[in-house]
């Protein structure tokens, strides 16, 4: 007899019908159910976290902006508060009386800048026997290569004393190549070396507005210029770039060089005394921003650092989303990382005064590097929002509009002439701090990408010799730079579909009209996780 296998039946009545709305409904009930035990007391939590946050970061820009002012009004200008002589011939010594400076060029594949920059530095106003300029080639690309070497020796016929240098690898990256460069038997008579990315370019009178300060103050170490940017007006990206740096230089640096002498050292732009340089242990690798960590250790050992504001060096700001992208991922990383490996060590410091020590742990480092970029992602990104799904947490109207705005209104006085773009700058600094935030979160656990070093991609006048052959032939058929697919963020569109939810919510069972804000915030997102962000204007 054959085997009959059994069957189990299911009564009909325990059949489950799977549908939409049942699935809703259970959702629904587990979320009233984790509600108020659970979720209601973490979202308070993290509204008094953010709000005290907000009241930190408050006081930082009102002590800033008070600062500013009273150094604006009252302050010696640098000349004043420093010695300073203009470099003269002597009659006996001729250009003896003039101490011999090294230019420092670091590149990596600057197919469309090089130039730039090793034109400007044969260019300065220094006697030619009293200058090395040094140009670090760690290119990849053969071909690029051979370019920077012929313009090196086109500039060498013509009596420049440059020097075209390669390393065999990319050990330490900018810092591996200016450490390298330092080392070099031709320039250990050379006192001060200047450091000039490959997009930079210096006046012709730079080095003698710079050097007297050095010459004539034995404690000082570092004289920092501003960058001045030639393509700020290409797009809204950069544009908004621009309103971020120029609130650094206008009164973050002018402040720090103002009150204690010490500042964060950009990376370039600026002339080291190289004796300051040895005493702080050199050019390290460690972290991503190997400038910040040769200017905090310096000013550990007692060097002064002075900005100057009317110093001004033309630069270039990234062009592209991806290019920004990486550049704000070094910038947020690196100091986070810094931090953490320096915190003690300032601590412990007895060299310096106890307020600059405060100044630099807590002003420095934690405010501006690590909790300005936390609470405005968190906050207005997060928290804010998720408060709209749960109107049992409520956020003050002080935290939620005023503390912003006045913040807001303070960042916004180093570029006045961008005003009618401050709104939209909110939004899009709002997004940046996501991909801030995650950077500062790497660079404090040390995790996978905290050493990523990716260099910034420099355009020159690429961009605009394409708009004017589009104007030329406006017929012609576009060509993309990238796939549709390669421009897309998927991080960025999904926090955009998440705030549009809340918006919806907001819209539908909403008191306080957030939705407006969220919305804007929205297509802010979106644009950005489509990745247009950077249409020109």
């Amino acid at each position: 007899m054959a085997e009959v296998s059994p069957k189990f039946m299911i009564p009909e009545s325990f059949q489950f019908q799977v549908s939409s709305v049942d699935i809703a409904g259970q959702l629904t009930l587990i979320w009233e159910l984790i509600k108020a035990p659970l979720i209601v007391p973490l979202l308070t939590l993290g509204v008094y976290i953010c709000l005290a946050m907000s009241l930190m970061l408050f006081m930082e820009r009102v002590y800033m902006g008070i600062v500013i002012i009273l150094v604006k009004l009252f302050w010696k200008k640098p000349e004043k508060r420093y010695k300073w002589e203009p470099m003269q011939d002597d009659i006996e010594s001729g250009n003896l009386n003039f101490p011999v400076v090294l230019v420092q060029i670091p590149m990596f594949n600057e197919r469309e800048v090089y130039k730039l920059s090793i034109g400007a530095a044969s260019n300065l106003s220094w006697p030619a026997d009293r200058l090395v300029i040094q140009v670090l080639d760690d290119s990849t690309d053969p071909a690029i290569k051979q370019m920077v070497e012929l313009e090196c020796q086109r500039w060498a016929s013509k009596g420049i004393n440059i020097t075209y240098q390669i390393r065999e690898n990319r050990t330490g990256y900018k810092s591996g190549a200016l450490k390298e460069g330092l080392k070099r038997s031709y320039v250990k008579h050379c006192e001060y070396v200047c450091i000039f990315d490959a997009d930079f370019q210096p006046e012709p009178d730079y080095l003698m507005r710079a050097i007297p300060f050095l010459v004539h103050n034995p404690q000082v170490a570092l004289v920092q210029g501003r960058w001045r940017f030639v393509n700020a007006d290409e797009c809204l990206l950069t544009r908004m770039q621009e309103m971020s740096l120029d609130y650094h230089f206008t009164v973050e640096q002018e402040v720090g060089s103002a009150t204690h002498a010490f500042f964060g050292f950009n990376g370039t732009a600026g002339v080291w005394r190289i004796a300051a340089i040895n005493e702080a242990g050199g050019w390290k690798d460690r972290t991503t921003v190997e400038d910040m960590d040769l200017a905090v250790r310096a000013s550990l050992r007692g060097w002064k650092f002075i900005y100057l504001g009317d110093l001004q060096v033309k630069s270039e700001l990234p062009s592209t989303f991806k290019a920004f992208r990486f550049q704000q991922h070094r910038w947020s990383c690196g100091p986070a990382n810094l931090f953490r490996k320096m915190v003690m060590e300032i601590v412990r410091n007895k060299k310096v005064q106890f307020w600059k020590k405060v100044y630099v742990i807590y002003s420095f480092f934690f405010v501006r590097k690590i909790i300005a970029h936390m609470v405005t992602f968190t906050f207005y990104c997060v928290v804010l929002p998720l408060t709209i799904l749960v109107p049992e947490v409520k956020v003050p109207i002080w935290g939620a509009v005023y503390i912003p705005s006045v913040i807001t209104i303070l960042n916004s006085v180093g570029t006045p002439r961008s005003i009618h773009l401050l709104f939209y700058w909110i939004l899009f600094e709002n997004v940046m701090s996501l991909h801030r935030t995650k950077a500062t979160i790497i660079g404090l656990l040390e995790a996978g990408r905290a050493n990523e070093w990716v260099v910034t991609e420099k355009l020159g006048n690429t961009l605009q010799k394409a708009a004017d052959a589009k104007k030329a032939n406006p017929k012609a058929a576009r060509k993309f730079r990238f796939k549709f697919t390669d421009r897309l963020n998927t991080l960025e569109l999904g926090f955009s579909a998440f705030l549009f939810f809340c918006g919806c919510y907001d819209f539908v069972n909403g008191k306080n009209n957030y939705f407006i804000y969220l919305w804007l915030q929205t297509l802010t997102f979106f644009i950005t996780g489509i990745g247009y962000v950077g249409t020109i204007i």
